[in-house]
């Protein structure tokens, strides 16, 4: 008996279960490489615009003169961009008001950096956690029409009256290959969701050095300003 052992040919004389279990392997697959696609570019893009920042921050410009530029572009700003705009804009806010408490102002400034701070992280963070779902479950999606593939084959050669490896051996293939695209999809996503991971957490200390950093020298200016009111 001549069998084709070609992809196409091992999908089409697949059972109907099997080439489900197949195409939804497929349809995690190409999911899996459109997030990794599109967090690598928000990730580097992430990075780069971390780096410009910190240095022009720490390059002596004045900071009312970067905040204004910053403010100027509304919600383009991300990562330290906006934490810093954010952190500025309610620091100002706060020492304008009468019998203004340093502590009270950079209580304040600090909070609502921390919140830009979650809300930026949340944006580096999110579709990984699908990544983290395809990476665990395709090896079992694949391995169940794996399993259902072997056990139809097992049953019609028990039909056979002369059983051989040849008959059987079309019918194991095309079950097996289910195995193996599930660990195609499943491989990528793994790999990538810890590189990404390690990203974020890195451009995460990133953030939190800016943000205590920059609290450090709003505070020293919230009682410097206190001494000379």
């Amino acid at each position: 008996m001549h069998a084709d052992i070609s992809f196409l040919g091992l999908f089409l004389q697949a059972s109907l279960l099997v080439k489900l279990v197949m195409l939804i392997l497929m349809g995690l697959s190409v999911l899996s490489w459109a997030v990794i696609l599109q967090r690598r570019n928000l990730l580097q893009a992430a990075r780069a615009r971390s780096v410009k920042f910190e240095d022009k921050f720490w390059s002596g410009v004045d900071l009312n003169r970067l905040y204004q530029e910053l403010s100027a572009r509304g919600d383009a700003n991300t990562g330290l961009e906006a934490m810093f705009v954010t952190g500025f804009k309610e620091y100002s806010r706060l020492s304008r008001l009468s019998a203004r408490v340093p502590g009270a102002v950079m209580d304040g400034t600090y909070r609502a950096m921390r919140v830009t701070l979650s809300r930026e992280l949340e944006k580096l963070e999110n579709h990984l956690p699908l990544l983290a779902t395809i990476g665990s479950t395709s090896p079992y999606i694949g391995l169940f029409g794996t399993v259902w593939g072997i056990m139809n084959a097992f049953i019609a050669l028990g039909a056979v009256q002369n059983p051989t490896l040849g008959i059987v051996a079309p019918a194991i293939a095309e079950a097996l290959i289910a195995t193996a695209m599930g660990l195609a999809a499943a491989i990528p996503a793994v790999i990538f969701y810890n590189r990404f991971s390690t990203d974020v957490e890195k451009l995460e200390g990133a953030y939190v050095n800016f943000m205590e950093e920059f609290s450090s020298i709003l505070h020293r200016q919230a009682y410097a300003e206190k001494e000379t009111a």
